[in-house]
Order: structure tokens, then sequence, then C-alpha cells
């Protein structure tokens, strides 16, 4: 029985990856992600439901539209096959439960503005913004945070990549922060409360500094590429839901 869960909520995930892949590419265009149906983008033929099995269908056309024959994003199964990791990780360490089901859309929310930060350098409001509320909510209420502890998360969160912001653009006289990761840091410390800050922005400048050096590196030098620091927020994010207990537990508490 739990082989036949593991499986249920990895293609679960994959098809939620599906969904999240509409979510990726139209909410920065400002379109609709319920209608039209999927389509490709270059011959703007409907895809079939038989060529939108996740992860599979990819597999099955190697790549490419059925129609036109031009090449299919390598995002899209990587997308999908992400999100099934996540819900099976997720499911292995919460079970079939309402804290599974919580983690799970917080962290698909995260894909969306991870994905959607790299190619575009924004996070659309329409996540953060209904997601600061929403996640508050759920943390409180699922996830077994105080009321205080989710509302300190959200206003410290937040707080604290204004400063930062506010000082960097006070210094260089120029903005190297978006209000975007603000709101995003906001949302994070109402599901996950106050307490996870300190690893979530340790953990996120770390994998910053990381990636940074490596793409100046791969540049020759070249200090003018702009890395939007979304994705590296809400990687920390979802690594603090595994790992987060143990950090605070090795460094604060000890």
């Amino acid at each position: 029985m739990p082989i036949f869960f593991s499986i249920l909520t990895f293609v679960f995930g994959a098809v939620v990856g599906s969904f999240l892949n509409v979510c990726i590419h139209r909410l920065p265009l400002g379109k609709s992600i319920v209608r039209p149906r999927s389509r490709c983008p270059v011959c703007e033929k409907a895809i079939a439901p038989y060529d939108n099995i996740p992860l599979l269908s990819y597999l099955i056309l190697r790549g490419r539209c059925r129609h036109c024959g031009v090449s299919i994003s390598p995002v899209y199964p990587a997308v999908e096959l992400l999100t099934a990791v996540l819900s099976l990780v997720l499911f292995r360490k919460f079970g079939l439960s309402l804290p599974y089901l919580a983690s799970f859309v917080f962290s698909a929310a995260l894909v969306v503005v991870a994905f959607i930060d790299l190619e575009h350098q924004i996070i659309p409001d329409v996540i953060s913004l209904p997601g600061i509320p929403l996640f508050a909510a759920a943390g409180i209420g699922i996830m077994g945070l105080t009321l205080w502890d989710s509302l300190i998360g959200i206003l410290l969160g937040g707080g604290v990549l204004y400063l930062v912001a506010a000082g960097y653009e006070l210094l260089k006289k120029q903005e190297g922060m978006g209000g975007g990761d603000i709101k995003l840091l906001a949302m994070i410390g109402g599901f996950l409360g106050w307490k996870s800050l300190l690893f979530v922005i340790l953990v996120s400048s770390l994998l910053g500094a990381v990636v940074g050096l490596s793409v100046i590196l791969y540049k020759k030098g070249d200090l003018k590429y702009a890395i939007p620091f979304g994705p590296f927020l809400s990687a920390a994010a979802v690594l603090y839901l595994f790992y987060g207990e143990a950090f605070m537990r090795f460094f604060i508490y000890r």
C-alpha cells in the first residue's frame, strides 16, 4: 500500500506540474490559465490529450511538436519532474495528510515563482499577494504555527528584505532587489513562521553566491549578468520544510 500511494503522489505531482507549466507560460503575459487549451506556441495547433501526458508525451514525441516539428523546451518536463519529486518527498515526510497537501501547494507556488523569475525576472503579484494571507492561514490552521509566529514572519520577512533593498539603493543609487522578492519572503514567513527566516535568508544567500560566482566564471568576469533572487528564496523555503528543524536544533537550541 505505501508503494501504491508513493506512485499515486508522484503521478499527482506530475499532473500538477503540467498545469504549473501553463501558469509559468501565461501569467507573465497576463493570459488566462484556464482557456484556451494548451497549444504549440509556434504553429498554434491545439495539443491533443494524448500528447499532453506529463513526462511521457515529451519522451514519445522526442521533444518535438507533432504538427510542426519544432523543439519543445526541456523546461516543460523539468517542471513536471520537479513537481512530481516534490510531491513524493513531501508525502514521505508528512504522509497522506493536510500538512502534505498544504506543503505541496506552497511548494508548487514556489516552483511557478522560481521559473517565472528565471525567465522574466519578475515575481507576479497574483501569486505573492494573495499567497501571504492564504499561506499564513494554512500555516496557522494546518502546519501548527501560532498567530504571532505567522504575523511576525510576514512582518520580518517583508521588512528584512525591504531594509536590504532600501540600503542598497541608498548606497548604490540603483535598485538591487525588486519588490517581488520582498512580498515573496513575507509569504514564506507567513507559512513557515518567523523562525524559518534565518535559515531561508542564509541558505538562499549561499546558493545565490555559489551560482553567481559560477556564472561570473563562466562569463569570464562579466559582472553585468543579472541573476534573480526569487529562485534561491524558493529553494531555501522548500529545503526548510525538510531540514529546518535539524538546523534550528543544531545552531539555535544546542
